[in-house]
């Protein structure tokens, strides 16, 4: 995902990767596309709820190891 910044929440507990995704997506307002690594079970459930709840579109790519593996893009307001 070359033109997407990476968030890598490995080796962190929940709800830490999905604080530090949103962050993330704030702290970037240029930015449209993130992906997601994180190996804590409870993301699974966390970050599609977080993704749907602000109007993020989700897509699950393939695991990297024993980390889930997410594509977030988010849709900005012209400025």
């Amino acid at each position: 995902m070359g033109d997407a910044m990476e968030v890598d929440a490995r080796g962190q507990k929940c709800p830490w990767p999905a604080l530090r995704l949103a962050r993330t997506i704030r702290q970037n307002g240029d930015v449209r596309r993130f992906t997601l690594l994180a190996d804590d079970p409870a993301a699974e459930r966390d970050i599609p709820q977080l993704a749907a709840e602000n109007g993020w579109r989700l897509e699950e790519l393939p695991r990297q190891g024993a980390a889930f593996h997410w594509l977030i893009e988010v849709a900005r307001q012209d400025r």
